[in-house]
Parts: C-alpha cells; sequence; structure tokens
C-alpha cells in the first residue's frame, strides 16, 4: 500500500527533457500496476513541442491529476519517465500503439504496459491547482491541537454491524488500510471469515437477504450508477446482479419468505424512469414486474406487500401532481384513489397486517393538515379509519412494526430538537426504559435485530458521542458493550451542539444548531464557521455527533447549522415558504441566524466564514455575493454555480421532475423568473464576490455536473481572485473515499486558518 500513498501525494515541477521524437510517442497513455493485490491504473499525459517532450500523471484511483514527470526522454523507441521526487522511474519501448516496459519505485520493480487511448477527463483539468499549492495550504492549520483530522475522519476500524436473520451471525466492516472489508463472525463458534472483498470500488452498503447470503452495492468513481452485487457467507457464489453499463439500480423489498428474491427498481430500459423487478439473487434471474411506460406521465413509487404483489403505486402527472392507485383485488384493476399536489403527502409506510381486512394500511399524510401524521387507512374505500400518531410541531414519518408478533405496533418516530422515538409496545417500553436509565442525555436507535427477537444491537450517540454499539438482550434486559466506533474521541474533549430558535426578519419561527468551542462557553467571542444544508428541500440538520463541526471546534471555531425555510420537518408551509426563494429569503433566513450568533455573544463579527455542500456550496457563494462584507472567505464544495446550467446537465432520471424543480427553484421559460435566476446565479453576480473563495468538486458528480465548479473558478480567477481548486477524479456528489476526505478537510482546515485567524 505504500506506493498508492506515495503516488496520492506526490509533488514535482515540470522540467522537460529534449528529444528528437517527442512529437511521435505524443498523446495519452495508459496502463494498469498490480500492487499488493490492488489494480493501481496510471495515466501518462504526454506532449512534444519543438521536439521537447514533458507529461504529467494521473492515478484515478488515488483522485489525484495533473502530477508533473521530470523525467521524460525518448531515444531509439525507448521511452523514459520519472518522477524523481518519489524515485519514480518507468522504462519503456514503443511498439505501436504499446510501450511495454518496467515501472520502478524504491528498489521495486513491476511490469507495466501503456496503451495509446483518448483522455477524457471530466471538466477542464488546467483549472485543477497542483498537489504542490494545495499542501501549502495545510501548513497555515498550525496549533498544539490534541486532535487530527484522521480522528474524526478516519474511518471506524469495524463499523456497520449487522445480525443474520437467524442471529446466528454478525456481519461488519473491517478496515484494511484503505478498504473496508464484510466479515463474518459466527456468534457459536467466534470464528471470522471475510465474506466480501473491497477492491478498486468502495462497497457503499451491504446487508443480509436472508442467512446463506448478503447483498452489497457499488458504483463507478461515484457515479451512482449503483449495481446490486450478493454473496454467499462464506465469499463464495459472488456475482453482479445488474450488470448494465449507465443503469442504477436499488432494492425496493427483501422477501423475507422468499429467501432467494428480492424486488429491485432499474432504469434498464429507459434512463428516466425506473420499474421494477423480482430478482432470484442466486439465479440472477429477473422478472419485470410492472410497466412503466408513460415516460410525460411516470410512475415514481411502487408498494408491494410483503407476499411480494404489487398493490399499489403512485404517479407523477404533469410534473407536478401526483396520482395514487390502488389495486382492486377483485378485478385486479388499479383504481385511481388520491390526486394531490407533489408536494402534499399521502404515501403507505406499512400495510396493516394485524387485521383480518387486507385494504388496511398505515399512511402518512398531511391532506388535511400542515404537519404529517400516521392514520390507519382503508385503501379500498378511501376513508380514514383513525389517527395512530401526530405531533403538533414536527412533522411524523416512522414507525416500526413486529413481524414475530403479528405486526404489532413496536414505536413511533418524528425529529424535533433531537430524534425522538414514542415505544408503544412492552417490548419497546422495556428498551426505552433501559436506554433512559443507563445512558441518559443519548439518543439511540435500533441499528438491527434477529427475525425471533432475541437479540437486539442499539447505536448510542450525543452531541459528544460518535456512536457506540450495544447488543441487547431481551432475556436478561441487558445491554453489553459491542463496538466504540471512535474510542480516540473522548466525549469530555468535545463541544456543545445546541439547540437554537429564533424568528426571521419577516416573522418566521427558524429552527437550527450551534456547535461551541470551549473559549465560547467561556464567555469569548470566537470565529464562526456558517454551514446551510444541502438539498435544499425537505432536508434539515439534526442534533448529534458531527465531525464536521467537532473538527471545527477542536480549532476554536463555532458553527452555525440553520433550517432556513424550504427545511424538512417542520411542515409543509414551512417547505412552500422557500419556493421561488432559494438564494433570496433563504439566504435571509441564514444572515438571521448569523446575527443571531453574534447577539448571544458567541460569534466575532469579523471572522465569520461559509462553507457547505451541494445547495450548501450554492449557498456558499450566494452568501459571498448577497452580503460580501459579512464573511471573511467561503468554501464551495460541489455547488451550483449557474441555475441555468444546473438544470441543463440534470441526470435522465432527473428529467422527469422538471416541473417540480422549476416550482422549488426558478421557471427559466418564464421572462421574469429568468431575470430571478440570473440573480440568483453566482456566476452572474462576480463583481460582488470579493472574498477568497475554496472550490472543491467530484469530476463524476452526476447531480452538480464539475461544470459548475469550473465555471465559478475560471469567472473567479478572471477577476484576479486567488481561488484554490481541488478536483478528485474517482468521486461524485461529495467524497467517499477516506484518502480524499483527509486531503478535503486538511487542506480546508488550512484555508480557514489563513483568514481566520
Amino acid at each position: 500500500m505504500n506506493i498508492i500513498k506515495r503516488i496520492g501525494a506526490l509533488i514535482a515541477v515540470i522540467v522537460t527533457t529534449m528529444s528528437l521524437n517527442a512529437q511521435t510517442i505524443a498523446g495519452d497513455w495508459k496502463g494498469t500496476l498490480s500492487v499488493q493485490g490492488i489494480d493501481l491504473e496510471l495515466i501518462f499525459h504526454l506532449t512534444g513541442e519543438d521536439g521537447n517532450l514533458s507529461g504529467t500523471m494521473d492515478v484515478p484511483m488515488q483522485g489525484a491529476a495533473g502530477i508533473p514527470v521530470d523525467v521524460a526522454e525518448l531515444s531509439d523507441n525507448r521511452l523514459k519517465l520519472g518522477v524523481t521526487a518519489a524515485q519514480i522511474v518507468y522504462n519503456g519501448e514503443l511498439q505501436g500503439d504499446s510501450i511495454t516496459g518496467n515501472y520502478e519505485q524504491a528498489g521495486m520493480t513491476l511490469p507495466l504496459t501503456l496503451r495509446r487511448f483518448e483522455s477524457k477527463l471530466p471538466g477542464n483539468p488546467d483549472l485543477v491547482t497542483n498537489e504542490e499549492e494545495l499542501r501549502k495550504l495545510v501548513d497555515f492549520d498550525k496549533g498544539d491541537y490534541k486532535y487530527s483530522v484522521a480522528d474524526y475522519f478516519a474511518r471506524p476500524n469495524a463499523s456497520a454491524f449487522q445480525l443474520s436473520p437467524n442471529g446466528k451471525y454478525l456481519s461488519y466492516k473491517e478496515k484494511d488500510g484503505l478498504k473496508n472489508h464484510v466479515y463474518i463472525k459466527n456468534l457459536a463458534s467466534g470464528e471470522v471469515i471475510r465474506a466480501i472483498e473491497e477492491k478498486e470500488e468502495p462497497i457503499k452498503g451491504y446487508g443480509w437477504i436472508n442467512d446463506d447470503r448478503l447483498f452489497y452495492a457499488m458504483d463507478n468513481g461515484g457515479n451512482e450508477n449503483y449495481h446490486i452485487y450478493a454473496t454467499n457467507i462464506d465469499g463464495g457464489n459472488s456475482r453482479d446482479l445488474t450488470p448494465f453499463e449507465g443503469v442504477r439500480a436499488g432494492i425496493i423489498s427483501l422477501l423475507k419468505d422468499q429467501k432467494d428474491y428480492i424486488i429491485i427498481s432499474m432504469n434498464k430500459d429507459n434512463p428516466q424512469i425506473f420499474e421494477p423487478y423480482k430478482l432470484n439473487v442466486v439465479t440472477g434471474e429477473l422478472e419485470k414486474l410492472y410497466e412503466n411506460s408513460d415516460v410525460a406521465n411516470p410512475i415514481q413509487g411502487y408498494d408491494f406487500d410483503k407476499e411480494g404483489n404489487l398493490r399499489a403505486y403512485t404517479k407523477m402527472v404533469n410534473g407536478v401532481e401526483m396520482e395514487f392507485y390502488y389495486k382492486n383485488t377483485e378485478t385486479g384493476d388499479f383504481e385511481l384513489k388520491k390526486k394531490t399536489n407533489w408536494d402534499d403527502s399521502f404515501s403507505i409506510i406499512a400495510f396493516n397486517y394485524n387485521t383480518s381486512d387486507p385494504d388496511d394500511a398505515y399512511v402518512v399524510t398531511n391532506l388535511d393538515g400542515d404537519k404529517t401524521r400516521i392514520v390507519l387507512y382503508d385503501l379500498k374505500n378511501n376513508r380514514e379509519i383513525k389517527e395512530v400518531f401526530s405531533n403538533p410541531h414536527y412533522d411524523v414519518a416512522g414507525m416500526g412494526l413486529s413481524r414475530k408478533r403479528n405486526y404489532e405496533i413496536d414505536y413511533f418516530s418524528y425529529e424535533g430538537e433531537k430524534s425522538e422515538i414514542i415505544p408503544v409496545s412492552d417490548l419497546y417500553k422495556e428498551i426505552d426504559a433501559g436506554v433512559k436509565q443507563h445512558f441518559p442525555g443519548k439518543i439511540y436507535g435500533i441499528a438491527d435485530y434477529d427475525d425471533d427477537e432475541n437479540t437486539f444491537l442499539i447505536i448510542l450517540q450525543s452531541d459528544k458521542l460518535y456512536g457506540k454499539y450495544y447488543e441487547y438482550d431481551v432475556k436478561t434486559k441487558q445491554f453489553t458493550l459491542l463496538y466504540d466506533l471512535m474510542p480516540q474521541l473522548k466525549e469530555e474533549d468535545m463541544a456543545e451542539m445546541r439547540p437554537i430558535t429564533f424568528k426571521s426578519r419577516d416573522g418566521l419561527t427558524i429552527h437550527g444548531y450551534i456547535t461551541l468551542p470551549k473559549e465560547a462557553l467561556e464567555g469569548r467571542r470566537v470565529p464562526m464557521i456558517v454551514n446551510p444544508h444541502g438539498g435544499p428541500q425537505g432536508i434539515r440538520d439534526s442534533w448529534g455527533f458531527n465531525p464536521e463541526t467537532q473538527l471545527f471546534a477542536s480549532r476554536g471555531y463555532a458553527t452555525l447549522q440553520v433550517n432556513f425555510r424550504i427545511s424538512g420537518g417542520y411542515g409543509k408551509e414551512f417547505l412552500r415558504a422557500g419556493f421561488k426563494q432559494i438564494g433570496r429569503k433563504v439566504m435571509d433566513d441564514v444572515e438571521d441566524g448569523v446575527r443571531y450568533a453574534i447577539a448571544q455573544g458567541w460569534a466575532d463579527e469579523n471572522k465569520i466564514a461559509i462553507y457547505g455542500g451541494s445547495h450548501g456550496g450554492y449557498a456558499t457563494l450566494m452568501g459571498l455575493v448577497k452580503t460580501p462584507d459579512l464573511y471573511t472567505c467561503g468554501v464551495d464544495y460541489v455547488g451550483v454555480s449557474n441555475i441555468e446550467t444546473f438544470f441543463s446537465s440534470f441526470p435522465e432520471y432527473w428529467k422527469p421532475l422538471t416541473e417540480m424543480v422549476k416550482q422549488i427553484w426558478y421557471d427559466l421559460d418564464d421572462p421574469e423568473e429568468k431575470i430571478i435566476a440570473r440573480e440568483a446565479s453566482p456566476v452572474y453576480q462576480i463583481d460582488k464576490i470579493i472574498k477568497p473563495v475554496y472550490v472543491v468538486q467530484g469530476a463524476n458528480d452526476p447531480r452538480v455536473n464539475i461544470n459548475e465548479s469550473d465555471q465559478i473558478v475560471t469567472a473567479l480567477r478572471a477577476k484576479g481572485l486567488e481561488i484554490p481548486y481541488m478536483v478528485k477524479y474517482n468521486e461524485g456528489h461529495g467524497f467517499y473515499r477516506e484518502e480524499n476526505r483527509m486531503d478535503f478537510y486538511s487542506t480546508m482546515l488550512g484555508f480557514l486558518a489563513k483568514y481566520l485567524k
């Protein structure tokens, strides 16, 4: 693994070396090294001008591009390339469109064949700041700090614990260098085997299908075209169950009573719409269960019962209306039961199998009020039977049922200032009481349990605790610590995350959180980072351990998170208050939160930065446009810079949502709204941005195309601003790989220190 780490951190200056045949070798070449069982692709870009040969190297697996090659020589069809700083030398012989030779580094020699190809790196690689300049940013984060970036952002040594349905096995991810393989432990014998080996692409998620087989999901470089794989618990019979290029697959339902089958969705036949398939997880056999043929009015969601029968579906009509259809079991026809606006709620959360009436279901709805609530509903006769749970202040959307106990209701859940679980069954009342007795001040979730409900995996968290897994024995009512995810982070050293509430300038009640370092608790004003969330619609910030805000607090910064209008969880009127206000009143709410934090004596008004990802990256840029004197600097992470090009680059499966997006953002077909959209697009307001910006992007981002970052970097540099720009070529919408996250947060801390300290 040393070679991989060294390549990812190369720093050099291009020095050209004369060659008489430089033009013959110019172009793009790639080859694959086999390093300690890992395939590592190397790409060389060679150029020849005036008889001189020069080059750079990319290592896509490491997200590294433009590494300077300081030796580039060609003589009598023999090519020599070198990066002296890393002790790298490649010697090869040109043979048509191939170069065959050996790669040498630090005494190690490996065969490497390079082949000519046409390089098509996303975006404009020439804009990307080189490794040497980005490393210089890190040096600004100087201080005697107890915790490093790695303490917060290195993945846990073990994580993602799950129980097999029969309770005989415990599965988990375990770290191996930069990889996270999946292991299975036999709880009776203690034997541990590796079931899934993580290779070049990270495993994005995994789970149990039945007692003998696991599924896992991976995409390619963050492009979000997920494939579903399956393997036996001994690692045998591993296969890609959805081996289709450019197709995005997702799991709709695990059929507990049909052990070898699951129901999935894929946009296999049309990239804009998804259809359901029954999938045999052993053979890979697929059966399409329903045709989603009306592209103009596509089905957006399917409701299957526990036997795998399609009982209902929700169709989007004209892009902004929803139609709910329920199957008449006597005729077999799907009948229209509800017609609503897209931002109204009426959806099945679970069928009620605890009744003799097959048409009863638990439904989440807000059709007759502002907040979502859970009701028992007669779908056949289209009538509410009774309300089963609601909260006057927050949307309710969660409940649990026991398959073992004839689908008795176990709990309801919602998110207020903190995550809340309301126990209903005797078992969950016992668990809830035990948590509150033994772990006061913590929030908890049920991570998993076996089918017989003998053992539960409980995860405990707080604003100061990253997470601990406990096993709960139902018979003994005992909690046993299974694993501390981040034992290096001591609770007594972590910062407090405090819920806040304030009034917006136009009278709305706004909620949010502020994470306060110890200096702020001692009464001193501290530098503050404003962190608008992504989305923006329907998303919200939450109370709990946040590695970002804790990292910032370790450097003496407060972090403000505002659940501005359009955030989720506060009712549909609060959501709608943000429609066509993105970049405008949404930003007013953020600014009002900043003024509130200053008024409370927490923040130093002369040292305030703004940072966010996705919509938060857009909000960063708009904050620097709208209130240039409020912020000292900004960090734009995979953010939108131009609403027009953002809309035009939607992935295919977003295109049916275009009319909905017009209601949320702006309708570019309306001349007046197009003017507003330009005013709310940072790339058209460059003259107002006068503060430093650090721009960060994943090259394969399907949601916010790399062109969004390229545009803003080009425009800001054209006016003379120094704009560092990081691009990782093996990432998408946000960085998933540990090494890339380390690079990002290390450089961001340096950038912030440069302007806040």
